[in-house]
């Protein structure tokens, strides 16, 4: 075990100050794209690393019919890229385990208790259980309800935790009406509620940058910063999601999630350690400061959008209105742009604009600090329009690392001024990729450290904000969406949206 942990590059960013003990994961919907993808590879790369307790098991959970050899046998091609030998596959492949049944029948629970007990009392380990909600959001209130019928909300001498993945509900009523069926049953305690963009190296980051650097710090407020933008771009489209997509859309997809978990990373006071509760104690105030968008701003303050068809690497695109699935006279929108304002003290004044979208010119995750320019008369006129504010980038994907831009001295006679770059690449200064935020996140689900899930009070905080902006845009009744060209950054509304205070978008 111990040469296993050297050996392995998952060592210095998992706080391993706790081991796993010895449990059965659970996984609702093993039969689905997210079991396959990035569940069971995130346990498998765990596993060869060394990183799982002994004594484990895996069970899927899915209606359709088929044996623990059939299961295993579908998701070793799920592994393969991460397979060292075929021994580490066969050690693997024997916790794995499959049982059939329909999510909403109360019988079916009991069945599976009993099939718990069994597996637990044959490997002779405690009844640590992890239920993980890999299916649609409609079945989550079903399972869990059963689950408690069930009586295995309480695993009696050992733990019971579950997992959910998002969306928690589809505006601030939902969301509490799902947190209402959730605290019926589970203990807020044992809820982890998922966000895979908090287990990227890269955004977990954000606060070691911040917080272990004392030269950044002093000057991470309202005096020095002008304003801050945060991007999340995609090139994909629906990827044949277009039914779940129309019940969506991009700002509940993505903006109450990913992007507002961003913001409140960048805009936190420093927590009193780095304990779960500390944490999320500071991002549910920067929540609780975000100034509300009423339904009269709305218009002013938020952008939304569809892509059309165009082209993108090279590509002929077609648009969002002619994917399958899609209505013909949807106003579901793929783009979002919103511009935020904090009422604290570090922030007051400084705007915060927030895009995300579908078929954008490339796949990127950044947030960009601007900060204010310094005072450039001395250098004379052509300095003045030559220079550019100093820009602090954190990339969180697809090429993980921070850059700082400042203004330089142009060589030679004259006294001209050009912006200059430096570049930090995690993949260049560790040698090695960051580990998937599946790993990460599942093994802390099984620590027990709830320190990169979302808590109750700061999902419903993310809903209170968004929600107004959801009712107008019901409520306007319109049906057609400025339209944005595939392998374009949206609608040129959004530019009118940045304008507005003199600003334009950071060229990525």
């Amino acid at each position: 075990m111990s040469e296993l942990l050297f050996q392995n590059p998952l060592r210095e960013g998992l706080r391993l100050t706790r081991w796993p003990q010895p449990s059965t994961i659970i996984i609702f919907g093993a039969t689905g794209d997210l079991t396959h993808r990035k569940l069971v590879p995130a346990l498998f790369r765990l596993f060869v690393n060394g990183l799982l307790p002994v004594n484990f098991s895996i069970l899927g959970f899915a209606r359709r019919e088929k044996t623990d050899s059939q299961f295993r046998d579908e998701l070793l091609s799920a592994v393969q890229k991460d397979m060292r030998s075929q021994s580490d596959w066969d050690r693997f492949a024997a916790s794995l385990s499959y049982f059939q049944g329909d999510f909403t029948q109360s019988t079916e629970y009991q069945n599976l208790r009993r099939r718990l007990e069994e597996l637990e009392g044959e490997q002779g380990k405690p009844s640590n259980r992890l239920f993980y909600l890999a299916t649609p959001p409609s079945q989550y209130e079903s399972i869990i309800d059963n689950l408690g019928a069930a009586g295995m909300a309480n695993s009696g001498p050992g733990w019971a935790r579950i997992i959910i993945e998002k969306p928690y509900g589809r505006d601030l009523e939902s969301a509490r009406s799902l947190n209402k069926v959730i605290s019926r049953v589970f203990r807020e305690e044992q809820v982890y509620r998922i966000d895979h963009y908090l287990g990227k190296e890269t955004v977990q980051n954000i606060l070691v940058f911040r917080f272990a650097n004392s030269i950044f710090e002093p000057i991470w407020n309202r005096r020095y910063v002008e304003h801050v933008q945060i991007t999340v771009a995609e090139t994909i489209g629906l990827e044949g999601r277009g039914k779940f997509f129309e019940e969506t859309g991009t700002l509940r997809d993505v903006v109450q999630n990913h992007v507002l978990q961003l913001l409140t990373l960048v805009a936190m006071e420093p927590p009193s350690s780095f304990d779960a509760n500390a944490v999320r104690d500071e991002k549910v105030k920067v929540l609780r400061a975000v100034q509300p968008i009423t339904e009269a701003e709305v218009s002013r303050y938020v952008v939304r959008g569809q892509y059309a068809a165009g082209s993108l690497l090279g590509e002929k695109k077609i648009g969002y209105l002619q994917e399958e699935g899609v209505d013909p006279n949807s106003a579901t929108e793929s783009f979002v742009a919103v511009r935020l304002l904090l009422n604290n003290w570090r922030w007051a004044g400084v705007p915060f604009y927030l895009r995300t979208g579908k078929k954008l010119p490339k796949k990127v995750t950044e947030i960009a600090i601007f900060f204010k320019s310094a005072p450039l008369q001395i250098f004379g006129p052509e300095a003045v329009e030559e220079a550019k504010p100093n820009v602090l980038a954190l990339s969180i994907q697809p090429d993980e690392g921070i850059s700082l831009s400042f203004d330089s001295k142009v060589p030679g006679p004259n006294g001209r001024i050009r912006p200059v770059t430096m570049d930090f690449r995690y993949g260049t200064s560790f040698g090695e990729a960051p580990p998937e935020a599946y790993e990460r996140l599942l093994l802390d689900a099984m620590i027990g450290d709830a320190t990169l899930f979302t808590r109750i009070d700061e999902n419903e905080k993310a809903w209170q904000i968004l929600t107004p902006i959801l009712q107008q845009w019901e409520e306007s009744k319109i049906r057609t969406l400025p339209q944005y060209p595939v392998g374009t950054w949206g609608p040129k509304e959004a530019d009118t949206l940045i304008k507005q205070e003199g600003l334009k978008w950071r060229r990525l």
